[in-house]
């Protein structure tokens, strides 16, 4: 190690020492949390305990907030599946004024696949009252606090999901995989039926608890060169195979072919992923997405949820980020105004 680098290291070193009480993942870009030395003393296997025992704490203080059989669908499974959420007349109303409008959207390509995102913003809750009346219910608001762990308000998208496009690999997001050490929540209001053909979400039950088995799994997967495994699992979203679901004693993923009005709410700290498509059809739905620091004791207290600054947030953060392109890079590429189905490209 050069000069520079030592004097950096040690410069940076309480910065790194604090990450370790956040949701820093990466092992392949972090000193300390790809240390194979501190894995071995127990590193990662202690953050993932203590972050587990924080978000069971959180969710019991939450918990008389939730519907008993939602609760409990999600204990036994880590996902709720819940079917004609919305009344079917204002359904109609929602689906028809988000898909027939055009709005500001993102793409992003991985593999061959297209996702496009359009901001729920204070613009398309204005257009679409149905839309605003949805998210606000207290009922699905309490779900989706109980799945996170927290008081915050989700982020909110329109998203469009385009397979099997010419030129491309095979979508990442298809392969099993945790989206990190810790629970996280993630939302689908499917506007449209999702078949098998389609690539439906797909979630190995019962995955999200951290059993002994699960902690060994991840104990053993620390001990891993970042550098000898693929790269998203280096980063601290760690893929799953059939033999790995053996030894956590887990079932195969279950994929979930739902029709259109379905709302699915999971953790996805369980092991999930986009079902292979057989197709080029659009899945499009309300994507739902919060995940925060997962060793805070308290339930709420995030500014960004504030009213009249949580339906800004997407703006700033793709801001931000065509302002720092540069430095830390943009993935979500504007495209201009379009709606959110029927004119997708492949590029």
């Amino acid at each position: 190690m050069s000069f520079v680098n030592k004097a950096m290291a040690i410069v940076l070193a309480p910065i790194h020492i604090l990450q370790l009480g956040t949701s820093a993942k990466s092992f392949l870009d972090h000193p300390l949390i790809g240390s194979q030395r501190l894995n071995r003393l127990g590193l990662h296997r202690t953050r993932v305990r203590i972050a587990d025992a924080m978000c069971r704490w959180r969710r019991r203080r939450l918990a008389k907030h939730v519907p008993a059989h939602w609760r409990e669908a999600f204990d036994r499974d880590g996902f709720v599946v819940i079917e004609n959420v919305v009344s079917p007349a204002e359904f109609t109303k929602l689906r028809e004024a988000i898909l027939r409008s055009e709005w500001p959207a993102r793409e992003m390509r991985q593999g061959d696949a297209i996702t496009r995102r359009i901001a729920i913003d204070a613009e398309m809750l204005q257009t679409v009252p149905e839309l605003g009346r949805f998210l606000s219910r207290k009922d699905i608001n309490a779900l989706f606090h109980y799945v996170s762990s927290y008081r915050i308000t989700p982020l909110h998208y329109v998203q469009t999901i385009v397979p099997n496009l010419l030129g491309g690999e095979t979508d990442p997001q298809q392969v099993l995989h945790a989206d990190s050490f810790h629970a996280s929540m993630k939302a689908w209001l499917f506007l449209k039926p999702v078949t098998r053909e389609d690539g439906p979400f797909t979630y190995v039950r019962g995955s999200h608890r951290f059993t002994p088995e699960r902690m060994e799994w991840e104990y053993r997967r620390s001990l891993t060169d970042p550098q000898s495994i693929d790269r998203l699992s280096a980063r601290g979203s760690p893929r799953v195979d059939a033999s790995g679901l053996a030894q956590m004693r887990l079932p195969p993923a279950d994929a979930l072919a739902l029709p259109e009005n379905t709302l699915v709410v999971a953790d996805t700290g369980g092991f999930h992923a986009r079902g292979a498509a057989k197709n080029t059809s659009e899945r499009v739905e309300i994507w739902s997405y919060a995940r925060r620091n997962p060793f805070l004791p308290w339930l709420g207290g995030d500014p960004l949820s504030i009213p009249g600054v949580a339906e800004r947030r997407v703006g700033w953060l793709w801001a931000f980020r065509d302002r720092f392109e540069r430095n830390m890079g943009q993935p979500w590429q504007s495209v201009g105004r379009r709606r959110p189905t029927g004119d997708n490209q492949d590029g």
